[in-house]
């Protein structure tokens, strides 16, 4: 038995104690999580080089890609780290800032998601007041309270949590650090309070959930109601990357929730594992794919990138050699 005072690390689940399949994992994360920098970094420097997509919905997707970017390299890297040094460990206050900047980035980027669906209601719904509705300082602000909210959340979340006395031991039945793995290491009746953070959090997230199904009627009516055909689909095919973004977060996210909340006696460390791949790693590495693959603006705009790097390179190559 011991209690918080006396724990310095906490013990992570790995994925397998065979040393081959160690490794394997290594290059599986690092490939996804070189996918995932090149996806999102190509739509940061994309966004921020054109000025022809600084508009409202490109600066969202901005921001969702630094939130990308953020919540994936929180988890995936200490992961590697230890499959390839055949460790297990992670520090206290680790553990405790990994557990913050995932409730952090992965609260903001939903809230995010909220605020481009309303992005998307204004164009399609209400295009003459598009300007004013969504000028560039009003989205700043919409921005802002989306990562003050989240940073807000995973203080309240990482400060209840850690405050709790531990005296299950410091192994977790996770890959990383979450606030479910270290309730069960608590020897105490105030968990219940932590719970109740929770339960008021799913509460706000149902709440955003219902605003983008609204907003998504609303914009499906405005829709059905333009007369051609050529019309519908141009002002329809602005909304499928989103929805598609929102559809993955919300699946993976109900899906890592029926995980915890599935009985004892059917509970596996493997589908634990799988679990929580799905909802911690695959979304940041699929959205940008999602975002460059539906987006003809976006995808002309890197293309035009990429050719310029090249040119550039081409032409710097061509003046050394003279």
């Amino acid at each position: 038995m011991s209690n918080s005072s006396s724990i310095t690390q906490f013990l992570l689940l790995p994925f397998t104690d065979t040393r081959e399949l160690q490794l394997l994992h290594f290059w599986l994360f690092l490939g996804i999580y070189l996918a995932a920098l090149l996806g999102n970094g190509l739509i940061i420097t994309t966004i921020a080089w054109d000025q022809h997509l600084h508009t409202p919905m490109y600066f969202f997707l901005l921001n969702l890609a630094l939130l990308d970017l953020g919540s994936i390299s929180i988890t995936v890297p200490k992961s590697m780290a230890n499959s390839l040094w055949d460790s297990r460990a992670i520090s206290y206050l680790g553990c405790a800032t990994q557990l913050f900047l995932f409730v952090f980035l992965i609260t903001a980027e939903f809230y995010l998601l909220t605020i481009m669906s309303y992005d998307r209601y204004v164009a399609i719904c209400k295009p003459l007041h598009y300007g004013t509705l969504l000028g560039s300082r009003a989205c700043v602000h919409m921005a802002a309270a989306a990562w003050a909210t989240g940073f807000l959340n995973a203080l309240l979340h990482t400060a209840n949590t850690f405050s709790l006395p531990l005296c299950k031991g410091n192994a977790l039945g996770q890959f990383f650090c979450e606030i479910p793995q270290i309730l069960k290491l608590s020897c105490s009746h105030s968990y219940l309070r932590e719970l109740g953070l929770l339960v008021a959090s799913v509460c706000l997230a149902f709440g955003c959930f219902v605003f983008i199904v609204v907003s998504y009627v609303q914009i499906l009516r405005a829709v059905l109601r333009i007369p051609s055909e050529q019309g519908r689909h141009k002002a329809f095919s602005t909304c499928l990357p989103h929805l598609a973004v929102v559809s993955l977060f919300v699946s993976t996210a109900i899906t890592g929730s029926f995980a915890y909340l599935k009985p004892p006696s059917i509970s596996s460390p493997s589908l634990d594992l799988v679990v929580s791949v799905l909802y911690s790693v695959v979304p940041p590495a699929v959205n940008p794919l999602i975002y460059s693959m539906r987006n003809q603006e976006l995808k002309e705009s890197i293309r035009k990138g990429i050719s310029w790097v090249f040119v550039d390179a081409d032409k710097l190559s061509m003046t050394l050699q003279k």
